[in-house]
């Protein structure tokens, strides 16, 4: 009631309330009870360790960190009660994606590349990669495809799984996007994405010359 008596009346809000205003000032000049201030004190230790570790533990590994009380840890259940009081999550730790599998039997493309990653114009050299992002709904997976000549995306496409269609839509995009051009150099990593059929045809169908990294060279990913 107190931080509301700039808005309403003292005896609006008693009578709201059903209190009187001679309790209202004995509990205004009430301390807190030792229970209730040891509770407030956990919270705000609680609450420091949780933002201290990036909001990243949860109630056991809090425990760890907590120093003792008397002597002893503090008990886990008070620690989880803690947490659901203030309404405090720890995030979900989010698991490595892979997004290159080369090992596969399909065939690669020669790096025609060769860690040259400039250009004089336009749509002569494509380079195309697959990463992944974290959202509300789980892991997403990124294709793109960019021109070396100016590092503008001209391709892209999401999808919750790494399928050859992830690349080939991604190259679809471009290839229309940019009317269409022929002799384009596109370069990739050696993942079954890139080495798949369908990719495959679609560079041929396009006169477009594919080129691939090294194996496990990352140096050669542009």
């Amino acid at each position: 009631m107190k931080p509301r008596r700039v808005h309403y009346s003292l005896a609006g809000m008693c009578h709201c309330f059903n209190v009187s205003r001679s309790g209202y000032y004995a509990w205004l000049r009430r301390k807190p009870s030792q229970w209730l201030q040891r509770r407030q004190a956990l919270d705000e230790q609680v609450k420091s360790l949780f933002h201290r570790h990036k909001q990243r533990y949860g109630s056991e590994r809090l425990q760890r960190k907590m120093p003792k009380e008397n002597g002893k840890p503090y008990d886990l259940k008070t620690i989880a009660a803690s947490l659901k009081r203030q309404g405090l999550v720890a995030k979900a730790a989010r698991k490595f994606k892979a997004t290159t599998n080369s090992n596969h039997n399909l065939p690669v493309f020669d790096n025609l590349l060769q860690q040259d990653f400039s250009a004089t114009a336009p749509n002569q050299k494509w380079a195309g990669d697959i990463t992944y992002l974290w959202t509300d709904e789980g892991w997403l997976y990124l294709a793109v495809i960019i021109d070396l000549f100016s590092r503008q995306v001209v391709g892209w496409s999401m999808s919750e799984r790494m399928t050859a269609d992830l690349a080939c839509d991604a190259l679809w995009m471009a290839v229309f996007r940019r009317k269409r051009p022929k002799g384009v150099m596109v370069h990739s990593d050696r993942g079954s994405q890139y080495c798949s059929r369908a990719y495959r045809q679609l560079l041929q169908q396009h006169e477009m010359l594919g080129s691939m990294s090294a194996k496990g060279c990352c140096n050669n990913n542009a």
